[in-house]
């Protein structure tokens, strides 16, 4: 346990300064720090495409006393740029484990930072918002690092699609995970075929795609609408998924026009998360940046065509604006904020939702959605 203690020092554009201990990579490291309140699911997040480009505050106090292992990655490696936590476990105990938190952090490049006061860094953005900040294992020095963040891009300067997206198309054909059996459902026979634009895809949202009687095709975010229309046209797929995925949306301006030509030609579609926004944004709506964002698994949703709270997953800093209701209804409220969390567009086979109905980790209440595409596309 000794060697985890290395000393580390984090910077915030606020001017805060905080001494804490270090268990992952050692290394100076600048990013836009947000705040996790979920009680579980520390690797699901860390390997969330998502949160590419920024640490991760979790309001759980004790992190990785369950280990890690290579069942639950949402993707094939760690994205965010390091995970700040009050207390580290690295004696981990759990029959799915198969290593440490700390040796996976270090194996993936990403900071690991403890000790530390998370409830009073939780405040300090709730108060303040999301903001820039850097850590090091190897600079003290405050004035040394108000320099190096000063001049380094921000968030939204940069565009982390091309780092997550896949570089070639493949096709998923993997099922939902049952935690009951210990295996993957088998592959229901698909009853129709769609396209994923990844920009940032979690594996748990391709598994429910197939779960949900889908063919799955994913392809980078490098794509041709016209090849797309072409290809529906020819009944070669049915519709089009739009992924989640890391940063400002407003930086896609290519992804922007070529959602749009989807669009004019009615191809059905279907966004989460970055897809969400996308969509709204190529429907001439622009998206803006909430103060801290949602992060976690215990977040409520009101589905107001039911009535009922649906507990959701959530994992984001932007969100649609309130006069798109304009040209499209609103299906889901934010309870907390009463944001929009999701929308069906009048004029167009088109529908997105802001959290995670993928559960991963968080809640299942909102599987239901997937299967919701499906019957879109057969209407």
């Amino acid at each position: 346990m000794s060697d985890l203690k290395k000393k580390a020092w984090l910077y915030f554009e606020n001017g805060t300064f905080l001494e804490a201990n270090s268990f992952g990579a050692e290394d100076t490291v600048v990013g836009e720090i947000v705040f996790n309140v979920s009680m579980s699911g520390y690797q699901e997040i860390m390997s969330d495409p998502s949160y590419a480009g920024q640490f991760v505050t979790f309001t759980m106090p004790e992190i990785g006393n369950v280990g890690v292992n290579s069942q639950d990655m949402e993707s094939k490696a760690a994205h965010a740029k390091g995970m700040i936590v009050r207390k580290y476990q690295d004696r981990y105990s759990n029959f799915r484990a198969e290593d440490s938190l700390a040796n996976f952090l270090k194996e993936q490049n990403v900071m690991g930072i403890c000790d530390i006061d998370t409830r009073y860094i939780t405040k300090m953005l709730r108060r303040e918002g999301a903001m820039m900040m850097i850590a090091s294992t190897e600079i003290s020095d405050k004035d040394e690092l108000k320099k190096l963040l000063s001049a380094s891009p921000r968030i939204e300067d940069i565009n982390y699609i091309e780092q997550v997206s896949t570089k070639t198309p493949y096709r998923h054909t993997q099922s939902v995970y049952n935690y009951r059996a210990f295996e993957y459902d088998e592959a229901p026979e698909a009853e129709a075929n769609i396209v994923v634009l990844d920009f940032g895809v979690k594996t748990n949202i391709l598994n429910e795609l197939v779960g949900a009687k889908m063919g799955v095709e994913v392809i980078p975010n490098e794509f041709s609408a016209q090849d797309l229309i072409d290809r529906y046209n020819k009944k070669e797929i049915d519709g089009v998924f739009l992924s989640n995925g890391p940063g400002d949306p407003l930086v896609l301006k290519k992804e922007q026009v070529e959602i749009k030509r989807l669009i004019d030609a009615k191809v059905p579609m279907f966004g989460i998360c970055l897809g969400h926004q996308l969509l709204s944004i190529a429907h001439g709506y622009d998206t803006y940046k909430l103060k801290f964002g949602h992060h976690g698994g215990n977040q409520p949703v009101k589905n107001v065509k039911t009535g009922l709270v649906e507990i959701t997953a959530q994992n984001h800093n932007y969100n649609v604006p309130e006069n798109i209701t304009d040209i499209a209804d609103v299906t889901h409220i934010n309870l907390f904020d009463n944001t929009i969390e999701g929308l069906r567009y009048k004029d167009s086979p088109i529908f997105s939702v802001q959290h995670h109905p993928e559960a991963s980790p968080g809640p299942k209440e909102s599987r239901y959605i997937f299967s919701e595409f499906l019957s879109l596309i057969k209407r």
